[in-house]
């Protein structure tokens, strides 16, 4: 394994609730002992909300490697345990939008991503935090938090890729502008307030939502918060919208404001719900900060989207 990695205590976590995600489970096992990785504890996990307890217990009796099969839901209730602890973490995208892992260089493939856990590099990358929930993605109020309402797990099963735009779009129709007031504790910022919002997003890593980019030079590996605001613009129609969040460019648009922080408080009339990496978790207010190099996680080798600090 890349970075001298040689780890004895393996284990691997799939969420089989997750698309093709019994069959990956045992696909992979198969393919990771071909290629000469003992896994010595498996967990196919047919209720998902075993997952948190299931990686505790796996973390605190000393598993050194962590293989996890699921989507950015599976990634996101997991890094809780994970974080500041020694624990690598290998990724099998088994999920709708794979952002975590599209930001990683991860395959989807099932046999890619099981070739990266063997022969990948071990890197650390940063991890969001919104008031105690850690994120991977990005943390949203307004319209992100519409389109988890409006992804049923029938549209994601029926529609795939497609599912994300889909939601987008009866999103956007549904939505209701909120205000909302940004304050800096760092004062890297000057404070700032908005009228008649579309979204706000707090980016940690690079992809969200099936594919959009938080902004051009977001990283997941740069010590910091994309904060992107989104106001509702006369000329701002539902295509507009669209091609503004599929590509990290949005943020030059007019209308839109983008702060790179490490910390920000975010307050909203009316009070927002609060979706964290596709999973709707708490309200506004909001304090969201950057926990640097929190995770350990396997990418390909040679890959540039993060590296190993500490």
């Amino acid at each position: 394994m890349g970075n001298e990695f040689d780890p004895e205590r393996v284990a691997l976590v799939v969420n089989t609730r997750s698309r093709d995600g019994e069959r990956a489970f045992f696909r992979a096992l198969e393919v990771l002992e071909e290629m000469g990785l003992r896994v010595e504890k498996t967990h196919p996990l047919q209720d998902p909300a075993r997952l948190p307890e299931t990686v505790r217990e796996l973390v605190q009796e000393g598993c050194e490697l962590l293989i996890l099969g699921g989507g950015d839901g599976t990634v996101s209730s997991a890094v809780d345990f994970l974080a500041g602890r020694e624990t690598v973490l290998g990724l099998l995208p088994l999920g709708t939008a794979n952002d975590f892992a599209r930001t990683l260089e991860i395959p989807q493939d099932v046999e890619a991503a099981c070739r990266v856990v063997v022969h990948g590099e071990v890197v650390d990358v940063d991890l969001g935090v919104a008031g105690d929930d850690y994120f991977v993605n990005v943390a949203s109020v307004g319209m992100g938090v519409e389109v988890t309402q409006a992804l049923s797990p029938r549209l994601k099963k029926r529609a795939g890729a497609l599912a994300y735009p889909l939601a987008a779009v009866r999103a956007f129709l549904r939505h209701e502008p909120f205000s909302a007031r940004l304050t800096f504790p760092k004062g890297d910022h000057e404070p700032v307030e908005f009228e008649r919002l579309l979204q706000v997003a707090v980016g940690n890593g690079r992809f969200y939502g099936g594919g959009f980019i938080v902004a051009p030079d977001s990283e997941i590996d740069d010590d910091a918060l994309d904060v992107c605001v989104i106001e509702i613009m006369r000329h701002r129609d539902l295509l507009g919208v669209a091609l503004y969040l599929k590509s990290g460019d949005f943020i030059r648009e007019e209308g839109v404001s983008h702060f790179k922080t490490t910390e920000v408080h975010l307050e909203t009339d009316p009070v927002q719900r609060i979706n964290v990496d596709g999973e709707i978790v708490s309200s506004t207010p909001k304090t969201f900060r950057v926990e640097r190099d929190a995770l350990r996680v396997l990418v390909p080798p040679g890959s540039k989207a993060a590296r190993r600090d500490r």
